[in-house]
C-alpha cells in the first residue's frame, strides 16, 4: 500500500496550472518567424511589445452566459490568460516586428538587422 501512494500522481496538481501555447520558430535567411497556436482567442484579445531585446505576447480573453428560467439561474463563466517571453536575438530590427492572427494561429515576422536597434514598441495585430 505504502508503493501506491509514493507514486508521481500524488505529487502533482489534478490539473495543469501552466497552460501556455505551442511555439515555433523558423530562423530564415532574412527573417525570424515565429508561430503561437492560440485557439479561442481573438485579435484584439492579445498584447504584444518589444522592449529592450524582450519580446513579449500575452492574451486575455473571458466569458459569461446567463440563463434565468421560472425555476432556476444558470450563470457560466470562463477565463483564459497567458503571457510568454522571448530573447531576441541582437539582430533585430524591432522597429519592423509584424504580426498577424488567423484561424488560431499568431504569426510573428522579425526582420534581421546588421545591428541592435534598442526602444520599446507596441505591434498591432494584422
Amino acid at each position: 500500500m505504502e508503493d501506491f501512494f509514493n507514486t508521481d500522481i500524488f505529487n502533482k496538481p489534478f490539473y495543469n496550472t501552466e497552460l501556455l501555447p505551442a511555439v515555433n520558430i523558423r530562423d530564415e535567411e532574412d527573417h525570424y518567424e515565429l508561430e503561437m497556436s492560440a485557439p479561442g482567442f481573438k485579435k484584439g484579445d492579445f498584447k504584444i511589445t518589444s522592449e529592450d531585446g524582450i519580446l513579449t505576447i500575452s492574451a486575455e480573453t473571458s466569458t459569461e452566459h446567463k440563463e434565468e428560467k421560472k425555476n432556476y439561474t444558470r450563470k457560466e463563466f470562463s477565463s483564459s490568460s497567458f503571457s510568454r517571453s522571448f530573447t531576441l536575438p541582437d539582430n533585430i530590427k524591432e522597429e519592423h516586428v509584424k504580426a498577424q492572427y488567423e484561424d488560431g494561429l499568431l504569426k510573428i515576422k522579425l526582420e534581421k538587422a546588421a545591428k541592435s536597434l534598442a526602444g520599446k514598441k507596441e505591434i498591432s495585430i494584422d
